[in-house]
């Protein structure tokens, strides 16, 4: 089943976050230790049986091609779509062929041990349009908090809480049926995406996963890829 779920990698943004490394190198291609993170990413999916790869691309096209070729270094088979003007993560969709068949579509600057083939089963276990993989995160607040009514009657008081939430990992898997909403030609995003699944009453189901997930796009960030990947390398490359 594996091997006819394509994979879209949205790999087109600039980023400005980690300037000003990439003012000449794409993030996809910032070095976690010896290896580039989207390289990582492509190992991983290889490993979990996927092979056919869609790489939409834009700032910086011509290195990350010239880097990745066809793919048949690492047994894949990566065709390329380029984004003249930037179509935020969902619009470039509506330019790759080929997405008849529940796909996965991920950021290409994330560092996680997330099995792929069991986010994809899970999709095909409840049949909707959209699975999100999903990390929880906590959130701090330094403060006393305060509730009140309409009265202005103190109703709760909490000191210094934390937060729990689920975010997005930037990893998702699409029935066909989503391109229906993708414009052509226009910028479209994951939150327009969910907004207009939820404003037709879709089922969007989530993938909860507690694994290690990080998004490099802040520097911060990027080093604590860096030491992550250093400590488990084994972990994020099973095989390997």
């Amino acid at each position: 089943m594996n091997r006819e779920t394509r994979v879209v990698i949205l790999a087109g943004g600039k980023g400005t976050r980690l300037a000003p490394y990439t003012t000449v190198l794409p993030k996809p291609l910032m070095p976690i230790h010896d290896m580039p993170i989207l390289e990582i990413v492509l190992r991983q999916l290889k490993h979990h049986g996927f092979s056919d790869i869609v790489i939409s691309i834009g700032h910086l096209a011509e290195i990350l091609m010239a880097f990745f070729g066809d793919g048949a270094k690492w047994g894949l088979n990566i065709e390329y779509a380029i984004e003249d003007v930037p179509l935020g993560t969902i619009g470039p969709l509506r330019s790759i062929e080929g997405l008849n068949k529940p796909f996965i579509v991920m950021n290409g600057d994330v560092l996680t041990d997330i099995d792929y083939s069991a986010l994809v089963g899970s999709h095909g276990s409840h049949g909707g349009l959209a699975t999100i993989a999903t990390a929880k995160r906590e959130i701090n607040i330094p403060f006393g908090l305060i509730e009140y009514d309409a009265k202005l009657t103190m109703t709760r008081f909490t000191e210094k809480p934390t937060l729990e939430h689920f975010v997005s990992m930037g990893i998702y898997v699409f029935d066909p049926k989503v391109m229906k909403y993708v414009p052509e030609n226009r910028h479209y995003g994951f939150d327009n995406l969910m907004t207009d699944l939820l404003a037709d009453g879709e089922p969007i189901h989530v993938f909860p996963f507690d694994g290690q997930w990080l998004d490099i796009g802040r520097p911060e960030d990027f080093e604590s890829a860096c030491e992550l990947f250093g400590k488990h390398r084994l972990r994020f490359l099973p095989g390997f």
